[in-house]
């Protein structure tokens, strides 16, 4: 069975498939077979035969190179660029959280490493409909995961940190680092923001990721003890 980790972000456009990327990249180079997973995205284009392509699934096998099929990254695929419980409402095919853990579970037993990225926050509805409510925490914990937490390097970071670490810890679920991403070196305020976000959380920051970063500053024994065993 593979092992795992959760990518969750403070927010909508912090960077959480930009980091997803470069993780996945980081474990193909080092040899391991790895696999991204993402259980609902919205916001898609279609092709000129009209399918919708799951646009950040995507991004992170363009920029990790991995050679698994598009088709297996992502069940659920929406349009409409709002939260997958919105865009399930008016598109239909809303979430089935059997239908997700059926997949993933298919993936890690065909992969080393699996790794998952969720949407928007971490409160971010997945399902809302009148025969399910489903929220990113409800999804974790059927996964099992542990998580990794991305946050913008900038104003407003350690309010958005501290909150999600604080849900996070409410909901038992375990928080094993940060990444900041858009990090300027010698930036007083981002410099900042990194000492205070981890003595506030208690989760150290194991990576910044700057601007145009094609590499993961974390080496890959670092990286790989960050997931977990995923239950058979």
């Amino acid at each position: 069975m593979a092992k795992t980790l959760f990518v969750i972000g403070t927010g909508t456009d912090v960077g959480k498939t930009y980091v997803t990327g470069l993780i996945v990249k980081k474990l193909r180079e080092h040899g391991r077979k790895a696999a991204y997973f993402k259980a609902a995205m919205s916001g898609n284009e279609r092709d000129a035969q009209g399918n919708l392509i799951p646009g950040d699934a995507l991004h992170v096998k363009t920029i990790s190179g991995i050679e698994q099929p598009l088709t297996t990254m992502c069940p659920y695929v929406y349009e409409r660029a709002v939260s997958p419980h919105l865009a399930a409402q008016i598109e239909g095919n809303p979430v089935e959280l059997s239908r997700v853990t059926q997949d993933l579970h298919s993936l890690c037993t065909a992969y080393d490493f699996v790794t998952m990225e969720g949407a928007g926050g971490i409160l971010c509805p997945i399902r809302f409909d009148q025969t399910q409510h489903l929220l990113l925490p409800e999804l974790i914990h059927a996964c099992k995961m542990d998580c990794l937490l991305v946050a913008d390097a900038g104003l407003g970071t350690i309010n958005a940190v501290g909150l999600t670490a604080a849900y996070l810890k409410e909901q038992g679920i375990v928080l094993r680092g940060i990444v900041f991403n858009r990090f300027e070196s010698g930036n007083l305020m981002h410099e900042d923001n990194k000492t205070m976000c981890e003595i506030l959380t208690g989760v150290p920051v194991v990576a910044c990721v700057r601007q145009g970063d094609t590499d993961l500053d974390l080496d890959a024994e670092t990286l790989e003890a960050l997931y977990k065993e995923a239950d058979a």
